[in-house]
Parts: C-alpha cells; sequence; structure tokens
C-alpha cells in the first residue's frame, strides 16, 4: 500500500515540476498578467477610496480601506492564480489528445489536479508579490498578524476547491465538448457570490445567507477575509467547510468522469 501511494505521489511530483518549468519558461506571459493586475487594483484602489472619501480611519462594515484594498489583493492573486482547466480539457477531446491522457499509468483527474496545483501556486504567489506593491503604495504595509497563516492555510483548500468547480464544469465537455459558455457562467459567480470584487459581509443580508450555501465562498472570502479580519470566524470552522465542499465535488467529479469516459468519442487521428 505505501509504495503504490509513494508511486502515485513521485508521479504527481513529477508532473508539478514539469508544469513549473513550463511556466518558468513564459515571461511574456507574466508580463502583460502582471501589467493586468496593477491596472486592475489601481481602478479599485481609486473607486474604494472615493467610497470611503478618502478616510482611512473610517470602517464600513467592518473593513477600513486600508483592509479593503488588501482584501483585493488576496482575492485577485487567487482568482487570476487558477489556470483555464475548461479550455485545456475541451481541446484534450476536439484534438484527440486525450486518447493519449486515458491510457498513461496515471489516474486523469490526478494528472489535472497536480499540474493545476502547481501553476496556480506558483501564480498566486507571484501575483500576491506583484498585488501588493499596489497596495503597499497607496494604503501602507500590511499588519495582519496572525492572519497571514490564515490567508496560507486556506488557499490551498481554495485552490482545490476552485479545480473541482472547473472539472466539473470541463467533463461536460466529453458530451456537448462546447464548455466555454459554462465556464463564463462560473467565473461571473465566482466574482459575484465568491466574494471575488467586495467581501460578502457588504452584500445584503438574504444574499450573504444565499451565499453561505454555495462553495463559491470557500474559494474567495474565506481566505481573504481571514486575512485581514483574522478572528472574525473560527479558522477551524472554514477549513471544515472546505474539506466538506471538497469532498461533495470530489464525489461529483469522480461520478462525471466515470460516466463521461464510458461515452466518450474520441476524435482525430
Amino acid at each position: 500500500m505505501q509504495s503504490v501511494l509513494s508511486l502515485k505521489s513521485k508521479k504527481a511530483g513529477a508532473v508539478a515540476t514539469i508544469t513549473l518549468r513550463q511556466q518558468l519558461a513564459y515571461k511574456t506571459d507574466f508580463i502583460m498578467r502582471s501589467t493586468f493586475l496593477l491596472l486592475i487594483l489601481f481602478v479599485f484602489v481609486q473607486l474604494w477610496s472615493s467610497a470611503y472619501e478618502g478616510d482611512r480611519t473610517r470602517i464600513i462594515d467592518g473593513y477600513t480601506l486600508k483592509q479593503i484594498i488588501w482584501y483585493l489583493v488576496f482575492t485577485e492573486a487567487i482568482t487570476m492564480g487558477v489556470p483555464s482547466l475548461c479550455s485545456l480539457i475541451e481541446n484534450e477531446v476536439k484534438n484527440g489528445d486525450i486518447a493519449i491522457r486515458l491510457i498513461r499509468p496515471i489516474s486523469y483527474v490526478g494528472y489535472h489536479y497536480a499540474a493545476y496545483l502547481a501553476e496556480a501556486v506558483f501564480r498566486f504567489f507571484i501575483h500576491l508579490a506583484v498585488g501588493s506593491i499596489i497596495a503597499w503604495t497607496f494604503v501602507g504595509p500590511p499588519s495582519f498578524g496572525w492572519g497571514w497563516a490564515g490567508l496560507f492555510s486556506l488557499t490551498l483548500g481554495a485552490i482545490s476547491i476552485a479545480f473541482l468547480l472547473n472539472m466539473v464544469v470541463a467533463l461536460c465537455a466529453f458530451w456537448v465538448e462546447e464548455t466555454r459558455g459554462m465556464e463564463f457562467v462560473l467565473h461571473k459567480l465566482q466574482f459575484t457570490v465568491g466574494g471575488m470584487l467586495l467581501p460578502l459581509d457588504l452584500m445584503p443580508e438574504w444574499l450573504q445567507r444565499i451565499c453561505s450555501w454555495l462553495p463559491f465562498q470557500a474559494m474567495l472570502y474565506f481566505p481573504a477575509r481571514t486575512a485581514v479580519n483574522y478572528g472574525s470566524a473560527s479558522l477551524l470552522q472554514q477549513a471544515a467547510i472546505q474539506a466538506g465542499w471538497i469532498a461533495v465535488l470530489a464525489v461529483c467529479t469522480v461520478m462525471m468522469y466515470r460516466k463521461g469516459v464510458a461515452k466518450l468519442h474520441v476524435n482525430g487521428g
């Protein structure tokens, strides 16, 4: 049993290493993404500065201007860190590359998870560093104490939830091939009810209740809120909610994969 787990770990590690090397080869992509992130955060800084009327001591629903800006840095770092899984699997189905993936001695979902996790973690830290430049310049250095530990401890679960949500949508390509529309809807749900654009605390109470029953808050809101306002909610409780959603989404992913593979028609020659 241990030898099997060790072999699987080595395979996942090899996939992650190859993915990181590929990411390091695309320096232009990093520059473009970083520039785009700086532009987005600059706009957010101007928007929220107007909302707070430039008063850094003012508190709106438990958040100061500094906390809001750093909150946005963290949510943007996670959002821009996760790669596009739907387009990748869609292309594999369309051009027939999935046939090669399926016969390899490694789980298809496990392969994509290892690659996804390596790329997402790498991008997260790059975007976190870039976003910190804007936040530090306009609202000052972060002083969140244990909030950093909360951020990093919940980010892994957040990335795993993001992977499973995207994988559920991406596996629809086994039936319909075109999944861009569904991916678009998924991203917009993450932006709104996931708490990317603003903390859920600032939303109407009825919408907060709806969001609490959805997995999107565990992907973005939990890590960012914990970072800037550590202690406002139990870290263990949030981690438990993440674990629950990971279990539910993992079951959905496995079921969709098994049914999809049985019906899959491979294109290409």
